[in-house]
């Protein structure tokens, strides 16, 4: 009896994914829990693993398909592979393994054809994920395996970052990599090639059939034969790099390559034309060469470097936007003396250090003090979904983490029971594995409230823009002294400015100004967390 390979149960916030890549091929057999088949989402790659042993006979959705939570995408059958998925096989295996099959085979004999077989084994096109329609291009972050260095079956051989998550290229058979066509930092496109992959090969370079193809003496060789990389004296360019130091007719030997071998990136180069430092002996300028017309004489070099937008950053902007043109956002402020909780964080901050093996930051006491004032007012913790609002009988807070990529915001859980030592691991957590690019998409929905801090950059005062569909959101700023009245006395206290932003159409003014109050007074008198008045 077959057994149907079903997609993931989607998130709510997550309509449809997109087949990526299919890992198996109809009469391929398959071990239980083995991968099969990936799911790409807006926000992450989701894997779709065998129910059970047996052989793939159906495969229903191709590459690129667009499917639905829980859509069937293929069957699993008792028994396993005859060794030509061709023969035998039912009108639709055919249907599925024929075009393939003669693609493989085609692309194996051009391979031979080339003269290059890895080692004596096949060779296959590691190629970039196939990316949803959200995403345009990715960055290659990582590679983690050299040309010639032997891999394992699904091991995995480089990162791809997009605007949401880091993706794993692995690699697709036990072997080495033949060549790397996509240096790190290069954009590539969804399928785009990223090297060539040799089954068999590794353990030595040298030992590859490949000869140049697979080995790092390919870069001695111009750049006409295909390898990409040029030899320059004792120094290694990659291809962009090499365009630019023949724009700006640059001295190759004064620019320090970050890359693996020493190998000369394109940001290398770009660093070189900022500071001036590989200009040649005869004194020419670091201007890209073939202008039409001269450039006007300024005093002093002024650069200037053009990117394109990340998709996170493209995605945050349009979130921020809709934000603003869909809620009738309202900020009301207020401050907080911080005194109390400084002097109880500087009593306890070694004990605590030494009993929870974290450090006792200022976070732990707002997630605990918002989440008390959360439950007094149950406005501020809803949410709206289209003309109904969701009261949420539970305190999800998420926290803005900023990273090199953009701001990203996973959600603490059930904050009302959490302890103020788990606040604060979970939140150290959250922040690196955030600038990893290592959160999963679980992470980053359903919080009902966030709180965001722009104070520990310096910030004194701002307004939080609400992250939908919740309806309030809390920013902290930057701790400074200042003079107080103080029982008729005038202090020099530790004072910060607390913002909430708030949706007016789900939260009115009274409700927004007593929760920050009672945030205010909870911060102020700790102890009224403990006894809860």
């Amino acid at each position: 009896m077959a057994t149907e390979i079903k997609a993931p149960n989607f998130p709510e916030s997550v309509a449809e994914g997109t087949v990526a890549a299919w890992h198996k091929k109809p009469g391929d057999s398959v071990e239980r829990d083995e991968l099969i088949v990936e799911i790409e989402t807006d926000k992450v790659v989701l894997e779709v693993v065998a129910p059970e042993a047996g052989t793939l006979t159906d495969v229903m959705v191709e590459e690129g398909d667009t499917v639905e939570s829980e859509q069937v995408l293929g069957k699993i059958g008792e028994g396993s592979a005859s060794g030509d998925s061709g023969s035998g096989d039912s009108d639709d295996s055919d249907k599925e393994d024929k075009p393939s099959d003669t693609a493989s085979e085609g692309k194996a004999e051009e391979k031979k054809a080339s003269g290059g077989n890895g080692g004596g084994g096949q060779q296959h096109e590691v190629k970039a994920p196939s990316f949803p329609e959200s995403v345009q291009e990715g960055t290659v972050a990582t590679w983690h395996k050299k040309v010639g260095e032997a891999v394992k079956r699904d091991e995995v051989l480089a990162d791809i970052e997009t605007d949401k998550v880091v993706l794993e290229v692995v690699a697709p058979a036990d072997g080495a990599l033949a060549e790397i066509k996509a240096e790190e930092g290069s954009q590539v496109a969804s399928e785009e090639v990223l090297a060539i992959f040799a089954e068999g090969a590794g353990g030595d370079s040298s030992n590859n059939s490949t000869g140049a193809d697979s080995t790092p003496h390919k870069a001695e060789s111009s750049a006409d034969d295909g390898s990409g990389d040029e030899k320059v004296g004792d120094k290694i360019l990659a291809p962009a790099a090499r365009k630019m130091v023949a724009e700006y007719d640059l001295d190759v030997a004064k620019i320090e390559g970050t890359g693996k071998g020493g190998r000369i990136l394109k940001e290398d180069v770009q660093k070189a034309v900022k500071g001036g430092s590989a200009k040649k002996a005869s004194g020419g300028s670091a201007a890209p060469k073939g202008t039409a017309t001269a450039a006007p004489v300024v005093e002093g070099e002024r650069p200037e470097k053009r990117v394109p937008m990340s998709r996170l950053r493209q995605t945050i902007a349009k979130r921020l936007v809709q934000a603003q043109q869909t809620a009738a956002m309202l900020t009301t402020y207020n401050e907080v003396d911080m005194g109390a909780v400084m002097d109880l964080r500087a009593q306890y901050k070694d004990t605590f250090l030494k009993a929870h093996d974290t450090k006792l930051g200022f976070m732990g006491f707002f997630v605990k003090a918002a989440s008390e004032a959360l439950k007094r007012f149950p406005d501020v913790n809803a949410s709206i979904d289209g003309t109904d609002i969701v009261y949420h009988g539970y305190q999800d807070i998420g926290v803005a983490v900023s990273t090199d990529r953009g701001l990203v915001v996973p959600v603490l859980r059930d904050t009302d029971s959490m302890k103020i030592a788990d606040v604060e691991k979970t939140i150290v957590d959250f922040g690196k594995r955030a600038r990893d690019g290592k959160l999963g998409i679980d992470e980053m929905q359903g919080g009902t409230f966030t709180i965001t801090n722009g104070g520990i950059f310096g910030s004194l005062m701002s307004t939080p823009i609400i992250n939908p569909p919740q309806t309030a959101i809390l920013g902290m700023h930057k701790i400074q002294e200042r003079p107080m009245a103080v029982n008729g006395k005038v202090e020099i206290r530790p004072m910060m400015y607390l913002a909430v932003s708030y949706d007016h159409r789900m939260i009115d003014g009274k409700d927004a100004v007593q929760f920050l109050v009672t945030m205010k007074e909870l911060l102020e008198d700790p102890a009224r967390l403990l006894l809860d008045v």
